[in-house]
Parts: structure tokens; C-alpha cells; sequence
């Protein structure tokens, strides 16, 4: 997963995505290919999501799941250096956001690592989560919301 930064005028921004499949704001990535080393597939899939080329700054965290579709998410903060802002056919929706105005749709897994990136640590976070039938169900209304509202 790509935090996506940016600094404006006003302040530091975040990138994030409206994926097709789920309906919730979310950061931009995907999964690694056989032969990819995982800073190549990140910089692979936030250009097939956004149509930004990316580069790797940081490693952000590892974030270890169980309970519903247990996997590992590794975390990087990522600068922009080229390419042209574009939905594609997994994006729906791509809009940068204040780093302290994230949207209420931003799906709730994805609240821990921004804030870790956003804290700068000295070493990566290693932190487990459990995803049970709360961090779902929010999920779903999110989802849900973001339809109604044609997202």
C-alpha cells in the first residue's frame, strides 16, 4: 500500500482511491506479482491505479490481519515524480486530501498506517490487527454510503 504524499501551500496531502470492488476511500496498491521484488509492485500498481509514477521514500509499517481475509499490508510513503493523475477500470474515484481533513469514507484499517506515516518513525511499525465482525460491518456501511451517493 502507497501513503501518497504531497506538500501544497497548504500543507501536506494524502492520495487516496475509490476502488470498484469495495466502496471506501482507501491508499492506492496492490499485490506483488511472481518475480516482483515489493517496491516494484507498489510502484507498478499505483501507476496502474492512478496513472502516477511513484517513488519509494519509506518503509511505513507491516500490518498483520487476521480474522476476516487475514493477509500482511506493508506500507510505504511515496513522493510523486511524474506522470498524469487518471481513473482506471479498479478506480472509481482519486482525490488528494488534507492530511488533517482524511474523509469520514476512509475505510477503518487503513486509519493506522496514515498515522504512522504521518508520525515519522525511526523504524517501521509491526503491528497486528484483528478484523471482526465490527471492522466489517463498518466497512460495509461505508460501502454502502459511498453507492447510495453514486461513488
Amino acid at each position: 500500500q502507497a501513503l501518497v504524499l504531497r506538500t501544497r501551500t497548504r500543507g501536506q496531502e494524502v492520495l487516496l482511491s475509490v476502488r470498484s470492488d469495495v466502496r471506501g476511500w482507501e491508499l492506492p496498491g496492490g499485490r506483488i506479482e511472481p518475480g516482483e521484488e515489493a517496491r516494484e509492485a507498489l510502484v507498478r500498481e499505483v501507476w496502474e491505479e492512478t496513472g502516477l509514477v511513484v517513488e519509494v521514500d519509506r518503509h511505513v509499517g507491516d500490518y498483520v490481519r487476521s480474522g476476516f481475509r487475514p493477509h500482511t499490508a506493508r506500507v510505504y510513503i511515496c513522493r510523486v515524480i511524474s506522470g498524469q493523475e487518471g481513473l482506471s477500470s479498479e478506480t472509481l474515484d482519486l482525490s488528494w486530501f488534507p492530511v488533517g481533513d482524511i474523509p469520514e469514507g476512509l475505510l477503518p484499517w487503513y486509519r493506522q498506517p496514515i498515522e504512522d506515516g504521518l508520525e515519522r518513525k525511526p523504524s517501521p511499525a509491526n503491528r497486528s490487527e484483528y478484523q471482526g465482525l465490527a471492522s466489517i460491518w463498518s466497512a460495509m456501511k461505508i460501502d454502502l454510503r459511498m453507492r447510495w451517493h453514486g461513488r
